[in-house]
């Protein structure tokens, strides 16, 4: 992996839940690392879903290895937010992680 590719600043929020003391449930964002990456768009498409356009973009993000990461949290690139979709260990080295990710719009 080169240094000179992971030139996106990025950072990993996990969302947490606790109770109130009225029985609901507050959510709250953590950041969980600030990272190197390098964002790739990889496809984008629109949808005609209820008579509404919707549009998908897929994007591949490329991080070094970082324990702990999950399918549940989300990154921000900017004022930019991407649902992680999945995580991929590259070749199971504990180097490099490939993030497969939506834009949420």
């Amino acid at each position: 992996m080169q240094a000179g590719t992971l030139r996106h600043r990025l950072t990993l929020k996990t969302v947490t839940t606790s109770k109130d003391s009225f029985a609901g449930t507050i959510e709250a964002e953590a950041t969980f690392a600030t990272v190197w990456g390098a964002v790739e768009p990889l496809a984008g498409r629109e949808l005609m879903v209820a008579q509404q356009m919707q549009s998908e973009v897929t994007h591949k993000i490329t991080i070094r290895y970082l324990a702990g990461l999950t399918s549940e949290m989300h990154l921000y690139f900017g004022t930019r937010e991407f649902q992680i979709l999945s995580v991929l260990n590259s070749q199971e080295r504990d180097i490099e992680m490939v993030l497969m990710c939506k834009e949420l719009l």
